[in-house]
């Protein structure tokens, strides 16, 4: 067969089986027997082994393939992935249509979808072809999990209009999945997931593809990040455009006129979520109209135009066998509930925080009562409350400790809190707890350093300080238990890169109390040095907005400390980086020195001078605010190639239009 034969055969059959596919898996109505599917899938197998240069990126051959990866790359989301506000109650919801209604000149409708509890994902389609998957991560930087993704047959490799536009959704595991793959782990004597939720993104988080492509996921689409499409113009036509493009929208969702309406829609749906053949958790709730979205905007972490009903808490009565005690990184000592496992809200709940001495007291909780215990938010189970009629006089109070479980120093509680502390500061609980605190992800971020590693590192006492991480050597660690060759070498390499990160990563990452990742960043743009902070007096840091008293007294307290200052100095002598690399305050200018202070703007089209992320930074280094979507709020819109949409209805609305051009310009003068 010639090759030109042959490329015509291959993509007829490509068309063919991925609109088999399509009937088979989106929607659900398959049009020829499993048999005449295989058949073609094998034809086409054979041509492509005949003519390996002949694959296409869309052929069903390539659901599954390809080497495992050593590690995800980052993903910027150009759109942020915002989460939603909740509501919890029908009050709740009738607060946010108001709000909504109060920003808007003509009456709202609204759209309800189901909330599916999986993975949010987003998904990149270049001239019509599936070019990138990744997770939503912290909403603006997500992780590539593209050869994953691709393994899910619902998600199309090509779709009908060669079109440019990036769509999101969630990926789930179907009951039916997760029953089949917990079977299936029991058999080979490993742990089941504790729910589908779990199951899925552990699922679409493996290196090898081949382990994600054996799982049966699946997605539904719900949204999009960029889509020029000016054609559309409400929430609710776009889900029937991504219908008819081919991608697997859920059928389950309903068009609102009122707010009634969408009580009635959440009120059906609590009541017949377990009739569902996957797991939901909510309702969202969007208004419905695309240019009244755009009017009424966001706040800095979630749409005013959207809202999740969060389903009320499942409940269980179990038996609460004992009580345990933790010691956290600032030396808090918790109380747990040891329960009798018992399933609540899709996963076997065996513990539950009792959090401190005065809830013990206030819900009289003893050891051996029957308890009710219900999952906050779905996820973090606590106790509820004792049922009294249960106990049988065998019940023992449990009364805190004197002397810390860890190290046997005395405890404390200190003025205005509920919590006992030790204040001993070689604990070993609280040294392994600060630990796992300064490798964690939105601190120093060294992968591969995980709580086990931590721990084993600890108990064999390789570690003891933050800096002893640095001195770790290439021989110990291949000592230790599943510490090959490259996990040992991947692990070095990012506690190296680790010494190159910016100032605030260091400030959380030591844990100073009251300081969080928002604060530390503050203080590291106000000081720029480690140097300048250590010197920092308590008037010094309370002129600055963002830190109050107690934030200014912990770290006045903190850097007077001698074994901080010990502690720090080893760090400098290790060549950790103790400087800002972000925007610097000195390099920002006042509200009347720059064109952007105060203002609103939008970047839309593709940018060749900066990335859209540099641009940001750039233009929220000089005071200005950038938003996603233009509105009458809207300022400054800078466009670059395709601008699409948003470069229509700025024109629309009468708003100042600049070119990347006029940007660059700006930031150098």
């Amino acid at each position: 067969m010639d090759k030109q034969k042959a490329q015509d055969q291959i993509r007829a059959l490509i068309e063919l089986l991925n609109q088999y596919g399509y009937e088979y898996y989106v929607l659900d109505k398959p049009s020829v027997p499993d048999a005449e599917y295989d058949e073609k899938l094998r034809e086409l197998q054979e041509l492509e082994q005949q003519f390996p240069e002949l694959i296409a990126e869309d052929s069903p051959t390539q659901r599954v393939g390809g080497e495992p990866l050593d590690a995800f790359k980052k993903v910027q989301h150009n759109v942020p992935m915002l989460s939603l506000g909740n509501a919890f109650n029908e009050q709740d919801l009738k607060d946010f249509a108001r709000r909504a209604s109060n920003g808007l000149d003509e009456p709202i409708t609204f759209v309800c979808e189901l909330k599916i509890d999986g993975l949010a994902i987003s998904l990149t389609y270049e001239n019509g072809k599936f070019v990138r998957g990744a997770t939503r991560g912290d909403g603006e930087t997500g992780e590539d999990i593209t050869a994953n993704l691709r393994t899910i047959r619902s998600i199309p490799l090509s779709i009908k209009e060669g079109t440019t536009l990036e769509v999101r959704g969630e990926a789930f595991m179907p009951h039916k999945s997760f029953l089949a793959l917990n079977e299936k782990r029991e058999q080979n004597e490993e742990e089941p997931f504790a729910n589908p939720r779990n199951a899925a993104a552990g699922s679409l988080r493996q290196l090898d593809p081949k382990i994600a492509g054996q799982r049966n996921l699946d997605i539904f689409l719900y949204g999009v990040g960029e889509w020029n499409d000016n054609s559309i113009t409400s929430h609710s036509e776009r889900l029937e455009k991504l219908k008819e493009l081919g991608f697997k929208t859920n059928p389950e969702w309903k068009k609102c006129e009122t707010i009634d309406e969408v009580i009635e829609f959440v009120n059906h749906w609590t009541k017949e979520r377990p009739n569902l053949s996957y797991e939901i958790d909510g309702i969202v709730i969007k208004v419905d109209d695309l240019n009244q979205q755009d009017e009424l905007g966001y706040t800095a972490k979630s749409p005013r135009w959207a809202i999740a009903y969060k389903f009320p808490a499942e409940e269980a009565i179990t038996k609460l066998r004992d009580i345990e005690l933790s010691i956290g990184r600032t030396g808090v000592i918790t109380p747990t509930a040891i329960l009798d496992p018992v399933k609540v809200a899709g996963s076997t709940v065996q513990r539950a925080s009792l959090h401190n001495e005065d809830l013990i007291r206030e819900q009289d909780i003893r050891i051996g009562d029957t308890v009710v215990i219900k999952k906050a938010g779905d996820i973090i189970p606590k106790v509820v409350r004792v049922v009294e009629d249960g106990r049988t006089g065998e019940e023992q109070e449990f009364h805190m400790p004197t002397e810390c479980p860890a190290c046997g120093s005395e405890v404390v509680r200190l003025e205005e809190e509920v919590a006992l502390r030790c204040i001993n500061p070689n604990c070993p609980a609280q040294l392994m707890e600060g630990l796992i605190h300064f490798v964690s992800r939105n601190a120093m971020n060294i992968d591969g350093l995980g709580e086990k590693v931590i721990m084993q590192l600890f108990q064999n006492k390789l570690i003891h300080t933050m800096a002893d991480l640095y001195r770790l050597e290439r021989e110990e660690l291949l000592k230790l238990d599943r510490m090959g060759e490259k996990s040992v070498s991947n692990l070095l390499q990012a506690i190296e890169a680790s010494k190159e990160n910016s100032l605030e990563k260091l400030l959380f990452g030591l844990g100073i109390r009251f300081i969080g990742e928002k604060a530390a960043k503050t203080l590291a743009m106000e000081f720029e040095t480690m140097d300048k902070l250590q010197q920092a007096t308590f008037d010094d840091l309370i002129a600055i907005d963002e830190i109050g008293d107690k934030m200014a007294d912990s770290v006045v307290q903190y850097f007077s400390e001698e074994k901080v200052a010990e502690l720090l100095d080893d760090l400098r002598a290790l060549e950790i980086n103790m400087e800002y690399k972000g925007p610097k305050k000195s390099e920002q200018r006042g509200e009347d020195d720059t064109v952007f202070s105060g203002k609103t703007i939008v970047l839309t089209g593709k940018m060749e001078e900066f990335s859209r992320n540099e641009a940001k930074a750039l233009i929220e280094s000089l005071g200005g605010t950038v938003t996603g979507s233009v509105s009458k709020k809207t300022d400054i819109l800078i466009a670059g190639e395709d601008a699409g949409s948003k470069y229509d209805k700025a024109v629309k609305l009468g708003i100042e239009i600049w070119n990347e051009r006029k940007l660059a310009e700006v930031v150098e003068e």
